[in-house]
């Protein structure tokens, strides 16, 4: 089966653990990937992840610790080449697939980076970038995120934006977007959005999660919607596996089966000690606050993935809950990536 996340990461969080906590800031990237990571996603039987990589928040300069981090991914994968694939088309996941690699897709959770020149897309497009998400929670040039309350939409830079990403076959997407910017981008898109990390409104009413609307409107222009594995898929925000089932079978009951996927927002490789983290999760999430980065439904004693779907049988699991639930095969294989392979070959041919 192919495994596609759509937001996602390839790293060992256990690495970050046993740093001290000062070493590990909000906004600093970092690769912490090691033989451990490559093992367990191979294990998960993952074909293709959409990485992070890129300024998502924090007092760097945008555009230079963008670039910066893009030659550091592009040195992690040249130390591994028989390990991992850069993905810059639709084929380049069948391909890592055949060939037992690790599809890696370079993507942003801010479109903060392209300043006010538009025609940086170019550029980054140019250095492999395939997915760009316009907004992270607060407000960018570009458009207001899911956390700013007046809900101006998509700005006149946004659209000129979402043209130049047109023109470069890059993926739209609106995932952290306040919902006018959601629509807003959706509309003057001459090709297909994506939502690639959400939950859905109508079963936990908190501002990262989309609302019917705005899922319908992706999926009838032939977009693409993954449902995360986050706090924001249960009003108590210790959601677990049974609810990342819920919010998808809501998804494609609006959306239908052709354009629901997965995009956990989370690692394969799981925590080892349980007891370390949720002090590091908990100073996390006030820095992120600090910074203004944070989300409705975070807080102190949540944590950034469901706790009885991780490690490297996540996908396995899962796959065994939709079939429990009596999703046939075909649909199961849609929703775990043939979906999003759909979308990609849409977009990047």
């Amino acid at each position: 089966m192919i495994v596609v996340n759509a937001l996602g990461g390839l790293e060992n969080p256990n690495l970050a653990l046993a740093r001290p906590q000062s070493d590990n800031p909000v906004g600093m990237e970092r690769i912490d990937m090691d033989d451990r990571t490559i093992a367990d996603a191979r294990a998960s039987g993952l074909t293709a992840v959409n990485i992070t990589l890129g300024y998502v928040g924090g007092p760097q300069d945008p555009y230079e610790d963008t670039i910066r981090t893009i030659a550091m991914w592009d040195d992690a994968l040249r130390a591994r080449p028989n390990d991992l694939l850069r993905v810059e088309k639709a084929g380049d996941i069948l391909r890592a697939k055949s060939e037992n690699r690790i599809g890696v897709i370079y993507g942003f959770q801010n479109g903060a980076m392209v300043g006010n020149d538009p025609s940086r897309v170019a550029t980054f497009a140019g250095l492999g970038v395939r997915v760009i998400q316009l907004t992270y929670n607060p407000r960018n040039q570009l458009g207001d995120g899911s956390m700013v309350k007046e809900n101006k939409g998509l700005t006149e830079l946004g659209r000129q934006v979402v043209a130049e990403l047109n023109t470069h076959r890059v993926m739209v997407d609106l995932s952290h977007s306040g919902e006018n910017t959601c629509f807003d981008a959706a509309r003057v898109s001459k090709a297909p959005i994506s939502i690639n990390h959400t939950g859905c409104r109508a079963l936990c009413d908190m501002p990262r999660n989309k609302t019917d609307q705005e899922l319908k409107l992706v999926a009838d222009k032939g977009g693409f919607v993954g449902i995360y594995f986050m706090p924001f898929l249960k009003p108590d925000s210790h959601p677990h596996a049974e609810d990342v089932v819920a919010h998808i079978d809501h998804a494609v009951n609006v959306c239908g089966e052709d354009c629901v996927g997965i995009g956990t927002d989370g690692d394969v490789t799981g925590i080892d000690d349980m007891n370390v983290y949720r002090g590091y999760a908990a100073k996390q999430i006030a820095d992120r606050a600090k910074q203004g980065l944070g989300a409705t439904g975070e807080t102190p004693d949540t944590y950034p993935f469901v706790i009885d779907l991780r490690g490297p049988d996540q996908f396995h699991k899962l796959e065994g809950m939709l079939k429990a639930k009596g999703y046939s095969e075909a649909r199961i294989e849609k929703i775990m990536g043939k979906n999003f392979l759909r979308y990609a070959k849409e977009i990047w041919g």
